[in-house]
């Protein structure tokens, strides 16, 4: 007899959110790169279900150059146009134009900082954050990192970057363990610092 897995409660029995959560999510992430594309489509998923945006993402990913900032930096309305043409991305034009933006900023942050990924990193000093919630009903939505983080963003023009996107995003690249402390997740991640 094999061994029930237990998971967050998040995913549901959706394969794709199951590989998503089993694979990905809350797994400390170090490239700046990789790090801009969650950003960008946290913010692409507000006021939809993150469902939606992990069954797009290839299509957003071929869309937007591979989450290339140096090539997203140069868009103009020709590329706003494709765009908001191209049926397999989520079409609004305030969430493609903020991503132009954006990369412009992550460009920036790259010049000042040492780099994107230790930028962004700093807000939890630089190691995961290990919570040990019992319960999904037990995490908060936003916490002061994610305040500190989406204000210091948007200082530096970035948009769709609220303290709940931004926690939103914190959980998924591991800057904070979320898994609930049942899950086959948490204690793995509690070891990689």
């Amino acid at each position: 007899m094999t061994k029930k897995i237990i998971r967050c409660t998040w995913p549901g029995d959706d394969p794709l959110y199951l590989a998503y959560h089993d694979e990905e999510w809350g797994t400390p992430e170090w490239d700046s790169r990789a790090l801009f594309e969650i950003l960008i489509l946290d913010g692409f998923q507000a006021g939809l279900a993150w469902i939606t945006i992990l069954r797009k993402r290839e299509n957003f990913q071929k869309a937007f150059n591979g989450f290339n900032p140096e090539k997203i930096a140069r868009y103009g309305k020709r590329d706003i146009n494709r765009l908001l043409k191209d049926a397999g991305i989520v079409r609004h034009r305030g969430k493609i134009e903020s991503t132009i933006g954006n990369a412009r900023a992550f460009l920036e942050i790259q010049d000042t900082e040492r780099s994107f990924s230790d930028y962004l990193w700093s807000f939890v000093d630089g190691a995961p954050k290990q919570n040990r919630w019992k319960t999904m009903a037990q995490v908060p939505a936003q916490t002061p990192e994610s305040q500190a983080m989406s204000k210091d963003l948007k200082a530096r023009g970035f948009k769709f970057c609220g303290p709940t996107i931004c926690y939103a995003f914190m959980q998924a690249v591991g800057m904070v363990n979320d898994h609930t402390t049942d899950c086959f997740r948490h204690a793995p991640l509690c070891k990689s610092r």
